[in-house]
C-alpha cells in the first residue's frame, strides 16, 4: 500500500512519488514554480501561508507546502515499514 505523510492542513502526498523536497528561497526553484504555475501543475496546499517547501513529483507536478523541508522528510523518514503509513 501507498505511504502517504501529511504535509500540513490536513494535506497529504504519497511518498512513492516524491523526487525531491527543496526550499523555495532559490532563484531557479522560484522560475520552476512560476513555469509550473502557467502551465497549469502546481497543487498549492499551504491555505494561504507562505511557501516553505516545494516537492516535485514523478508526474512534474510541484506541491507548495507550509512546512518546512526538514518537517517534512523528518516524516517520511518516521513512516512505519507496514500498515498504512499514515503520519500526523
Amino acid at each position: 500500500m501507498n505511504k502517504l505523510i501529511h504535509i500540513g492542513f490536513g494535506n497529504m502526498v504519497n511518498t512513492d512519488k516524491i523526487i525531491a523536497i527543496v526550499s523555495p528561497d532559490s532563484a531557479p526553484v522560484k522560475r520552476l514554480v512560476q513555469r509550473a504555475k502557467e502551465n497549469g501543475v502546481v497543487i498549492d496546499a499551504t491555505q494561504g501561508r507562505k511557501t516553505k517547501a516545494v516537492l516535485v513529483m514523478e508526474n512534474s507536478q510541484l506541491v507548495l507546502s507550509a512546512l518546512l523541508p526538514e518537517t517534512i522528510s523528518l516524516r517520511a523518514k518516521e513512516l512505519p515499514d507496514g500498515g498504512e503509513g499514515l503520519t500526523q
